[in-house]
């Protein structure tokens, strides 16, 4: 049976990628979509495990060669997710955790409508604004675009099967856990142990 594939959004600076990192760990058989991107590599990022950074020469041959499931410019740089990953994660029966935008969400969503979405939400304008103040990495202008884009992203919540408010750090981790959990009980990912179950019956 193929694995699930997850699209965990949320708007500029909602703190999904905290949220996943506590999350990956715990979950046995879920992998993450390393993307990749143009945009320079941040402090304490590692080339092929927060994102395969290139330069946009190679971004563009790559989207030449159809590798990308997914790409979008954001912010002025490049994103993409691999097909070729995706979709060898899913064959081998292993659920897989795309974090991507908005707009990337919209586009995966269209080409395959069985992937599940999962929107971060923040509590609030104010404490998303405080939040990339606090992270350093925003320039006024840059600041301003992203707080000016996550006003748009925030009404497209009802586009996604499932919320979390990322607003304690332990029970917004706790919830997005509960998803996955969640999914794996449907009767549909337990075919094969139910039907072991219902043979063993039959044998009194």
């Amino acid at each position: 049976m193929n694995g699930n594939l997850y699209i965990v959004t949320a708007p500029s600076g909602g703190g999904k990628g905290t949220l996943i990192k506590q999350v990956l760990p715990q979950i046995e058989n879920l992998s993450y979509s390393v993307s990749y991107t143009t945009r320079k590599k941040r402090v304490g990022e590692i080339h092929g495990n927060d994102y395969f950074f290139v330069e946009e020469s190679e971004f563009r041959d790559l989207i030449k060669k159809d590798e990308f499931l997914e790409y979008a410019k954001v912010h002025s740089n490049f994103y993409g997710t691999s097909k070729t990953q995706v979709e060898k994660e899913l064959i081998s029966g292993n659920d897989i955790l795309l974090e991507i935008d908005v707009q990337g969400a919209e586009e995966i969503k269209h080409k395959l409508p069985e992937a599940i979405g999962i929107f971060i939400l923040p509590p609030s304008y104010e404490i998303l604004s405080q939040r990339l103040v606090e992270r350093g990495t925003e320039t006024d202008d840059s600041l301003k675009i992203r707080l000016n884009n996550a006003k748009q992203e925030v009404k497209r919540f009802s586009e996604f099967d499932f919320i979390v408010v990322n607003d304690e750090l332990d029970k917004a981790v706790n919830d997005l856990r509960s998803i996955f959990l969640a999914e794996r009980l449907k009767r549909d990912r337990q075919t094969d142990q139910i039907q072991d179950i219902l043979n063993s019956f039959e044998n009194y």
